[in-house]
């Protein structure tokens, strides 16, 4: 039986992450329990704080254990915390020692959304790949460079640290979780018992790309807009290196430092973005689509629209355009 700790961190958290994952646990063990005759996991909520004072209209998680009361465990799971990371970190030191401690005794570390940035705060992620929130993925970059973030991904795992992206993509996780330490048959069990979708893999479908406008270089930032703002044209490099009298080579170095993507990445993210929000209007057709977005070559088009959405323009129209009549009140 696997010993699972279920931390409840200093500080505004996610009690649906904390409650909900004792709840999927807790029925997991229910039925590995007919099936095999004993448990899958011990769970315990456990508390950083000596007492825990009701604050009116918010739910508190009541920690069954105090982290000093842990010797050993052998899952840890951090839920989403929200405020200023660096706030949640100072606030959370008992935390991080504890992660660092129990991560040498063997134990898998699990987290989604902003809780990433604490795993990071204790160098457990250097040079090993995370996922976080599609949203914080930039800040976590910016802070922690030699953590390898891929916000494509909706989890990540490499060497026992287990990461996902949204807080409310926990279900997908736990189901991981429990694939991973009770077989295929019982999650497939929990996932329809949840009504939780087994195939999302990504976040790339539900991001919203914002190019960064953060920095104080001025001719990058024109370059930006006049990007934005002529998508649907033909450039070149060469043709932005001339008009805003840079040498391309420099232009490239500038745009990359300064925004984080190179202009061909850049360019192609504009452009994704834009067909998207036409797709979820579904008042053109996928080719006029394509040629709004300054493509002529419909496997071109396909191509980069999968490469940063992760499906096809035509699935992701089908998951996100509202048909006619759909919901319509009766």
């Amino acid at each position: 039986m696997k010993h699972v700790s279920i931390l409840v961190p200093n500080g505004d958290h996610s009690v649906v992450n904390v409650m909900g994952s004792q709840q999927i646990l807790n029925v997991a063990n229910e039925r590995y329990e007919e099936e095999y005759g004993r448990k899958l996991f011990e769970v315990d909520l456990v508390g950083f704080a000596e007492s825990y004072t009701a604050v009116p209209g918010f739910a508190q998680p009541t920690p069954t254990k105090l982290w000093s009361e842990i010797k050993k465990t052998d899952i840890i799971i951090l839920p989403a915390v929200y405020n200023d990371p660096d706030e949640v970190i100072k606030n959370n030191q008992q935390l991080l020692r504890f992660l660092v401690e129990q991560y040498k005794n063997g134990a898998t570390l699990v987290t989604m959304c902003i809780g990433t940035h604490v795993f990071a705060a204790t160098g457990l992620l250097n040079g090993k790949i995370c996922s976080t929130h599609w949203q914080h993925a930039s800040l976590l970059k910016e802070r922690f460079p030699r953590v390898l973030v891929k916000e494509e991904k909706l989890i990540a795992e490499q060497d026992g640290i287990i990461t996902c992206g949204g807080a409310y993509a926990f279900p997908n996780l736990i189901l991981y979780l429990v694939e991973k330490f009770g077989g295929r048959e019982l999650t497939v069990y929990l996932a329809k018992t949840f009504m939780i979708d087994l195939e999302r893999i990504h976040q790339s479908p539900y991001m919203i790309f914002h190019g960064d406008k953060g920095h104080s270089d001025e001719i990058i930032l024109k370059v930006q807009e006049y990007i934005e703002n002529n998508y649907a044209e033909k450039f070149t490099i060469e043709n932005l290196a001339e008009q805003y009298h840079l040498v391309r080579r420099t232009l490239e170095r500038r745009f990359k430092t300064a925004t984080g993507h190179s202009i061909i990445e850049y360019t192609q993210k504009v452009r994704t973005e834009e067909a998207k929000k036409d797709l979820e209007l579904g008042r053109k057709s996928i080719t006029e689509i394509m040629y709004d977005s300054g493509y002529n070559d419909s496997k071109a088009f396909r191509d980069v629209f999968k490469k940063y959405v992760g499906i096809s323009p035509l699935e992701y129209r089908q998951k996100y355009m509202k048909e006619a009549g759909e919901l319509a009140p009766v």
